[in-house]
């Protein structure tokens, strides 16, 4: 018997969305007010993506049993992470190129407020410790265990978890004990996971409301062309570009949308493509793709595979460039990409990573691009951060599709059953319980 509609959990946010835009518009006040509903939500979502991550990495990789093939699949998901989020920079570079959204700019009214002021000067610093490369990888490894868990930066979690699960690995049949006490505890964060969803319409509701009532509509009426700029770009890499890999590797990209549609939802809600990292890895294996590849991709493209995040980047980059008049020529905006492929890993994990990426990027450079330019982004960073979240959240899944193809661990009976909402759990999967929840969407 299908659900009431009013159940339906991308029913449900939508109307949130929908509520929190009126309030917004209508109360200012009472949308600044409504912030905490959005950030509650978001932190109670962060909660568990550390361990989960962490459990599902180690389980990944202690499960896979064979470490030349944990290798394989790790280094086939590096190569395809570099190849696209490469391909998104250029793209972005590109579109900037021709349609120059910077110019013309009267940087005179574009108005920041001192709360964004303080924002800027925190960034500004956070970008000048990223932009030392020595201390960039030295950063990677945690100075210990409880310090990775407690920070905001998933890497040295990843990290450590490799680390771990390759240590698991190596144990044989005395490590099976771990790995299957891991994946009960896998089990139960997910339970929760599916606890805090039930709250996920006032995380988009508050998230909503207070981006309306804060920055309004006026402030984007002076850099509405640079967001039409990357939304259009971020349509066509995902319309046009993943649509391609998608037809290559031989699914249909509008099917895999469908199937995501909630967590599609949930994100432009919340802003945040973390918060659908769990039900992105249930969905994912419940999809047909291999439960050790989801577990190691997934996690790691978090941190790697910042496609929206490398778009919004490199357009921002010419912006600022052409908001103030800085000529930069082919051989320089190639030079921009190659420091954002590095600035860029895991900006997306971070608050204001972004911000501290571009920061860091324009510091490294030494193009002549002055720091005063991220207050021209400031005001409208959040109306883009939609696009860029839910950019990353679809190119993390179908990076996931692939290399499940790619190591032959793709069950297309399951595939077919998912994408017509009968999801089929696999013999390591998810329990059928969990599986039905998933696949009722009415």
């Amino acid at each position: 018997m299908a659900k009431p509609i009013y159940k339906n959990l991308t029913v449900q946010v939508l109307i949130a969305v929908a509520i929190g835009a009126v309030i917004g518009k209508v109360k200012p006040g009472w949308g600044v007010a409504l912030q905490p509903l959005s950030e509650g939500f978001v932190n109670l979502v962060k909660m568990v993506v550390t361990p989960i991550i962490f459990l599902t990495v180690v389980v990944g990789i202690a499960g896979i049993g064979n470490l030349r093939k944990a290798g394989r699949v790790g280094l086939k998901a590096i190569i395809y992470f570099e190849v696209v989020t490469t391909l998104a920079l250029a793209i972005g570079l590109f579109v900037a190129n021709v349609a120059r959204p910077g110019e013309g700019i009267d940087r005179s009214k574009v108005k920041v407020t001192k709360e964004d002021e303080k924002k800027l000067a925190k960034y500004k610093e956070e970008g000048e410790k990223k932009k030392d490369f020595v201390q960039l990888v030295l950063n990677v490894i945690p100075k210990n265990v409880v310090a990775a868990f407690a920070g905001d930066d998933v890497i040295p979690v990843l990290f450590f978890a490799i680390l771990f699960g390759l240590a698991v690995a190596g144990m044989g049949e005395s490590g099976v004990p771990i790995v299957t006490a891991m994946e009960r505890l896998t089990a139960a964060f997910f339970r929760l996971v599916a606890i805090i969803m039930k709250v996920a319409p006032l995380g988009a509701l508050g998230g909503m409301a207070y981006t309306v009532g804060t920055f309004g509509v006026s402030a984007l009426v002076i850099l509405l062309k640079l967001m039409g700029c990357v939304y259009l770009t971020m349509a066509i890499f995902i319309f046009i570009v993943l649509a391609l890999i998608c037809r290559l590797f031989g699914f249909s990209l509008w099917r895999y949308l469908v199937y995501i549609r909630q967590e599609i939802v949930l994100v432009l809600g919340t802003s945040s493509s973390e918060s659908a990292l769990p039900r992105m890895m249930e969905k994912l294996e419940l999809m047909g793709c291999g439960r050790d590849v989801v577990r190691m991709v997934i996690p790691a493209g978090y941190s790697f595979n910042l496609d929206g995040t490398s778009i919004y980047l490199s357009m921002a980059m010419l912006f600022i460039a052409q908001a103030f008049g800085v000529h930069m020529d082919l051989k320089q905006q190639l030079y921009v990409i190659a420091i954002l492929m590095l600035t860029s890993k895991g900006a997306a994990a971070v608050t204001g990573g972004g911000f501290i990426t571009l920061a860091a990027t324009i510091s490294a450079t030494k193009t002549g691009l002055p720091m005063e330019g991220l207050a021209l982004l400031i005001g409208v960073d959040r109306f883009m951060s939609e696009a860029r979240a839910i950019t990353n959240l679809i190119g993390n899944g179908v990076a996931t599709i692939c290399v499940s193809k790619m190591e032959k661990e793709f069950d297309q009976s399951r595939y077919v059953a998912a994408v017509h909402g009968h999801p089929v759990a696999g013999p390591r999967g998810f329990p059928m319980e969990v599986a039905a929840d998933l696949g009722r969407e009415e």
